[in-house]
């Protein structure tokens, strides 16, 4: 037998406590919804605090989640960082399976939840620990490169790791350190080969794919431009290169939220999750907002009700093996390190 999600009863008394999430969210969550999400995030909030809990919420959750129950939000790996500063004593993962072994891997001592353990990802189960132990047989002396959307076990077998919004730094300074000409790169063929146009370094790409990103076409782009004259096309890396050729700007969840902050177009299509074009019109509701509607339909398994369910039953616990958490730990620092100062040798 199928389970079904919990329901709490709207009354008024829940219609006046949500009433300032319900304002901020207005315009992106239609209010025949509201009866239903509404008691859901009452308890939601009340019961983190009671469990001394943060939740951390992807630009591609729902708004609903990403602005009226998250503690913090943007990328996987910023998601990480901000936990890791907390004193909270569960972080609850509100994206995919990697983004929580990430925040295991960066808070190793904090109870990490995440609500669906399905929530899965095409680029990060595109790639094994064993692929990349064979990856540096073929290619021996080669740093390897990996993409932070990956598996501990992946980061933990790699020599530094990278955003989208860093790769190209990451991939000069690694080769100048190994004094390398060529690195290889996992496991987003398209974000490899768009980094490639950055940079003289020579890179050697895996064939993963963001299966959100990978469907948008350069015919796709054009008619976003013909059907909204004057819009401003951003797009995310992880498109593929003709796709990335056709647009204004190129940049991760973070630049493209920056990019609008800073320049606010009057009409703009952002070329990656949809769920991230409600978000962001919420912090600038002055801006027209172009959706295209491609769903990962890994971060769609993440709800209301299943965060709850997570809290009150303490479930789905991730757990990382230590030693593959200090390997993959030490990737994730070798990447922050880029650019910081050095000291001079004694």
């Amino acid at each position: 037998m199928q389970n079904s999600e919990p329901r709490l009863d709207f009354t008024p008394e829940i219609a006046r406590a949500a009433r300032g999430y319900y304002e901020k969210v207005a315009h992106v969550v239609p209010q025949i919804e509201w009866p239903v999400h509404a008691p859901t995030i009452l308890a939601i909030n009340a019961l983190k605090r009671e469990r001394n809990a943060v939740i951390l919420a992807h630009n591609y959750m729902t708004p609903e989640i990403f602005h009226c129950v998250a503690d913090f939000v943007g990328d996987s790996l910023q998601l990480a960082r901000e936990a890791a500063k907390t004193d909270a004593k569960i972080i609850v993962q509100a994206g995919v399976h990697f983004m929580a072994e990430t925040a295991k891997v960066l808070s190793p001592e904090k109870t990490v939840l995440i609500p669906d353990p399905d929530a899965g990802c095409s680029l990060a189960a595109s790639i094994t620990g064993a692929d990349v132990r064979l990856l540096k047989q073929k290619y021996p002396g080669l740093p390897v490169v990996t993409y932070v959307n990956t598996s501990a076990e992946v980061k933990a077998e790699s020599d530094v790791c990278c955003t989208s919004s860093n790769a190209a730094a990451v991939v000069e300074d690694i080769a100048r350190e190994w004094g390398a000409d060529t690195v290889v790169m996992i496991p987003d063929e398209f974000l490899a080969k768009n980094v490639a146009k950055q940079t003289a370094v020579k890179i050697i790409a895996w064939k993963g794919r963001c299966e959100v990103h990978e469907r948008f076409t350069p015919a796709d782009i054009r008619a976003y431009r013909e059907a909204s004259p004057g819009v401003v096309v951003l797009a995310h890396p992880e498109c593929p290169p003709e796709v990335i050729a056709e647009a204004d700007f190129a940049g991760s969840t973070s630049g493209m939220i920056s990019y609008v902050g800073k320049h606010r177009p009057r009409r703009v299509v952002l070329v990656t999750e949809c769920s991230m074009s409600d978000n962001v019109s919420v912090e600038y509701p002055d801006v027209e907002f172009v959706r295209p509607c491609n769903l990962c339909p890994h971060m769609k398994r993440i709800t209301l009700p299943k965060i709850l369910r997570s809290l009150e039953t303490m479930s789905v616990e991730v757990t990382v093996d230590p030693a593959v958490a200090a390997r993959a730990r030490a990737s994730v620092e070798r990447m922050l390190a880029v650019g910081a100062p050095r000291r001079a040798a004694a």
